[in-house]
């Protein structure tokens, strides 16, 4: 069988990942690097790998006709276009998340995806997670009845650096993203309405971002339940990701994974490890599995498992829970276009306004 070839472009942390989780597949052959700032040190980490091509010019590896499919690793302002070129050279996508910062931009997106017959896939990467594929298994074969709460907690153990957080999209399109994806993986259902509540209690250096560091929010689903999901930058004791779908008749739930299962017990205490520390331990073999997801569809021409609608759908309830949060009050998911309308015209009149004041 023909290897698939892949370009990646990208090659920052989670490019790296891609491209050692892809080596590992026979079906599978990394062609070509591309990072702005590639040089020797690159150039010197892609030849250890085998990696024949590293180019400063992501249009190199778009237009090289041997490369089948193409890795989007790069910063979120260059998803659109890179997709829209990708698209109309006929590769397949995988893309990291989100798409885009803008509902319009990533439609957008599809909108080339579909014209031209290629495959996208979303890098949503905890739907392949062992313990969270459980539960939804769960959910789906009525194992706990009908779902009434569904509880996600994401806490990182450090946050972010100033210069990721003036550039990320905040906490709800940055962060919380991932969990409104789980939310609806896991429940089943598409999500209603939203209302969002932040603080920052962590480091004042994300008020000066226009962000928080600590949110709440809780969600309506179309079936009926609720959902409850809290994020923070900063658990001091490791990286904190727990689910519950809670129904009619039990709940599952995925606790945090450790380096071990041994808990010692003595007369002043009973301990254990920490969680696992960050999303690369947590997360390694989620990574894996959805690289060998993608490829497989490939191969075998069938719907991705992540595709362009449940990124736009994630992105649409991050943008409600923004808006919730600086409203004060929930929001509707088909009332986003209106609160997009006005909060446009509002922005666009500010400078005015400032000027003749």
């Amino acid at each position: 069988m023909k290897a698939i070839k892949i370009g990646i472009i990208g090659a920052g942390r989670i490019g790296k990942i891609h491209v050692d989780n892809l080596l590992r597949l026979p079906q599978t052959e990394v062609a070509a690097v591309s990072d702005l700032f590639a040089g020797p040190e690159l150039a010197a980490w892609a030849a250890e790998r085998g990696i024949g091509t590293v180019t400063k010019n992501s249009q190199d590896i778009i237009d090289d006709p041997e490369i089948d499919a193409i890795f989007i690793c790069s910063s979120t302002d260059t998803h659109v276009p890179l997709i829209k070129q990708a698209a109309q050279a006929g590769k397949h996508i995988f893309c990291e998340k989100p798409v885009s910062m803008s509902l319009a931009l990533t439609e957008e997106a599809l909108e080339a995806v579909r014209q031209a017959g290629v495959m996208l896939q979303v890098g949503f990467n905890r739907r392949f997670d062992h313990n969270f594929k459980r539960v939804r298994e769960c959910v789906q074969n009525g194992t706990i009845g009908e779902t009434h709460i569904v509880k996600i907690t994401s806490r990182d153990p450090n946050p972010p650096h100033e210069d990721y957080i003036k550039v990320s999209g905040g906490i709800f399109m940055d962060m919380m993203i991932h969990d409104f994806d789980m939310a609806r993986y896991l429940s089943g259902s598409e999500v209603e309405e939203v209302y969002a509540q932040g603080n920052v209690l962590i480091h004042p250096v994300f008020a000066q971002h226009g962000d928080v560091d600590t949110a709440i929010v809780t969600l309506k689903f179309k079936n009926g339940a609720l959902g409850v999901i809290d994020n923070s930058r900063q658990a001091v004791y490791g990286y904190d990701q727990r689910v519950e779908v809670f129904g009619s008749k039990g709940s599952a739930a995925a606790s945090n994974d450790h380096p071990n299962t041994v808990e010692i017990s003595t007369a002043d205490s009973v301990m254990r490890d920490k969680p696992l520390h960050f999303f690369l331990e947590r997360y390694n073999e989620a990574y894996v599995e959805e690289t060998k997801a993608f490829v497989d569809c490939i191969l075998h021409d069938k719907p991705v498992p992540v595709d362009g609608y449940d990124g736009v759908q994630a992105e649409r309830i991050a943008l409600a829970a923004k808006l919730s949060s600086r409203l004060g009050r929930p929001v509707k998911l088909n009332e986003l276009q209106e609160l997009v309308r006005q909060s446009a015209e509002t922005a666009a009149a500010e400078p005015e306004s400032s000027a003749s004041a």
